[in-house]
This record gives structure tokens, C-alpha cells and sequence, in this order.
């Protein structure tokens, strides 16, 4: 066992090792080039004016936001999967991030001279709401997972369809600004959105990190846990809170990123086991992998073109659900 656990904190290790070579790499590309060594000195406060300027105010803002989104979507979606117990569930696919969207679009186009402030307030409300509905409908002497999921695909369709309404129905200089918004992309983050999201990833993760003990026992069944004396539905509820306040920073900075919230917490478990313990720093340090590889790709791979990270983590993760959705439906029908 204790083998066992210093091997699992010897890859969460490696990764955020990884986390740091992609974001010194994504700190070097762009249109203009910099060496590894140009961008520690700048990092350092020994950098030349113009590299300063490109590393500080341009690119380093957004690879934080990166970050610190993919780490929120990552937790989330494997708080939401050990809440519902259901591989298939995130919070994107279950319309929670649809439900924050909306509320969000409807915030900035009705609202005159919002502030970006409240941006993450309003998601969070938008991400509860969805939530509330979701267990509302999906209640019928309990949950079912496979009945969750496909009222959750349900809503999340309604969202989508609300949003494109408010998007057509609101004024038209913000039309551009808000559909590159609901498509999931970082681009144009400054230091604004990062003083706006760092204290909800800063005080939510560790809380987060706290309920692993729970999410572990709630693995074995509700019948078990509530026998080992776990307060089941308190820690849901708390689960759930966390979860919902998670997706409403990271879609208030970044919009609706597609599917890191269902990879992250998967390839976790496949490199460090099912203990809660590791998968959820694990799934943290994923998900802000996959959303930078995602923006690098996004800078990268068209330029001069900018094309948001959403496309490419949809383009992954939608396979990557189809492949979920089949090895789960061939599961249950071999289980007796």
C-alpha cells in the first residue's frame, strides 16, 4: 500500500511537471518566438522591454487562465463522477456548463455595463440551477445513472438552443465577443480575469481536495457507506456545491470548454488508481494539460488564425464519450 501510494505521488509529480514544460513552451511560441532562456529572464524581471511585454501582458495571463480553468473543469468533473457514480457524467455533458452559459449570455447581453466581476456569480447561479433541474427531473425513487445522462444530454441541447436565441436576439456588437465566448476559448484573457478566478480556484480546490475520504467510501454504494458512517447526502450536497462553483469560474472566464471535465477524471484513474485521494489532484494537473495543449494548438497549428480551444477539446473528447458510452452500454450487457 504505501508502495503503491508513492507511486501514484511520484506521476502527480511527473505531471505537474509536465503542467510546467507545456506552459514554458506555450510562454516561447507565437508569432514571435522566444528562447527558454528569454523567457525565464523575463519571468525573472531581467527580460528586454519587448519580450516583457509579449511574456507579461499577453501570453502569461492567458496560459494562467489555462491552468487554472482546466484544473477547475478537471476537479469538477470528477467530483460530479464520484457524486453520481457514472463514468459517463461531467459537468458539460450532465448541462451544467450549458445552464451557467445561459445565464451568463443572458447577464451580458441584458445587462448594460456589467462587470466582469460578477461573471463568475452569475455562472455559478446558472450552474446550480441547471444542477437542481437535473436531479429534479431525473429523481424517481432514486437515480439512475443511465436517466441522468440522457436527460442531462437533454439540457444541455435546451441550453445550447437558449443561448443561440439571447445570441440573436441581443445587440449586435456583441455578438462576435460572446459567440467566441460560448464556442470555450481564452483568447484576449488579461489580468483582470485572473485577479476575478484566482481566489475561487485557491479557496474551492483544497476544499475540494478535502472530500476524497467521502468520494472513496461513496464508491462502494450508498448501502456501504451510509454502514461505515458516512453522512451520504450532506457530503453530496457539499460535493455538488463545490462542483457547480468550480464550473461557474472557469465558464465565466472561459466559456463552455467541451469534455475536459469527462477526460480529465478518466485518465487519472487509468495512471494513478480509483483512490480519490490522487485522482483528484491528478485530474486537476489533467485537465490544465489538456487546455493548454488545447490553446497551444489553437495559436499554433493555424496560424495566423486564433481558433478557440473549445473546437479542439471537443474534437478529442467527443470520440472519447462515443468510446465511453459504447464500453459502458457492452458492460451492462455482459453483467448478469
Amino acid at each position: 500500500m504505501i508502495s503503491r501510494r508513492k507511486a501514484g505521488g511520484a506521476i502527480v509529480g511527473g505531471a505537474l511537471a509536465i503542467v510546467i514544460a507545456i506552459a514554458l513552451i506555450s510562454l516561447s511560441l507565437g508569432t514571435t518566438k522566444l528562447s527558454f532562456m528569454e523567457v525565464l529572464a523575463t519571468l525573472a524581471g531581467r527580460g528586454e522591454v519587448d519580450s516583457s511585454m509579449i511574456v507579461l501582458q499577453l501570453r502569461l495571463p492567458r496560459i494562467l487562465a489555462a491552468i487554472m480553468v482546466g484544473a477547475a473543469l478537471g476537479v469538477a468533473g470528477a467530483l460530479l463522477q464520484g457524486v453520481v457514480r457514472n463514468p459517463l457524467a461531467s459537468p458539460d455533458v450532465l448541462g451544467v456548463t450549458g445552464g451557467a452559459s445561459v445565464c451568463v449570455v443572458a447577464f451580458m447581453t441584458l445587462v448594460k455595463g456589467f462587470s466582469v466581476h460578477w461573471i463568475p456569480f452569475v455562472a455559478a447561479a446558472g450552474a446550480l440551477a441547471a444542477a437542481a433541474l437535473l436531479y429534479g427531473l431525473g429523481w424517481k425513487k432514486g437515480i439512475s445513472p443511465s436517466r441522468l445522462v440522457i436527460i442531462g444530454i437533454g439540457l444541455s441541447a435546451a441550453a445550447g438552443a437558449l443561448t443561440t436565441f439571447l445570441l440573436i436576439s441581443g445587440p449586435s456588437y456583441l455578438a462576435t465577443q460572446v459567440l467566441s465566448w460560448t464556442t470555450g476559448s481564452i483568447y484576449g484573457t488579461n489580468w483582470t480575469y485572473i485577479k476575478m478566478l484566482w481566489p475561487w480556484i485557491v479557496i474551492l480546490l483544497p476544499c475540494a481536495m478535502l472530500l476524497f475520504r467521502e468520494l472513496n467510501v461513496q464508491s462502494l454504494g450508498a448501502p456501504a457507506a451510509i454502514g461505515l458512517g458516512s453522512s451520504l447526502q450532506r457530503s453530496r450536497l457539499l460535493a455538488l456545491l463545490i462542483c457547480v462553483a468550480l464550473c461557474g469560474a472557469a465558464v465565466g472566464v472561459a466559456g463552455t470548454l467541451s469534455f475536459i471535465g469527462l477526460m480529465a477524471p478518466h485518465l487519472s484513474r487509468l495512471l494513478v488508481g480509483a483512490s480519490y485521494r490522487l485522482v483528484l489532484p491528478m485530474s486537476a494537473l489533467t485537465g490544465a494539460a489538456l487546455l493548454l495543449l488545447a490553446d497551444l494548438g489553437g495559436r499554433m497549428l493555424f496560424m495566423p488564425l486564433d481558433i478557440p480551444a473549445g473546437v479542439f477539446t471537443a474534437g478529442v473528447g467527443a470520440p472519447f464519450f462515443i468510446f465511453l458510452l459504447f464500453k459502458t452500454r457492452q458492460r451492462s450487457i455482459s453483467a448478469p
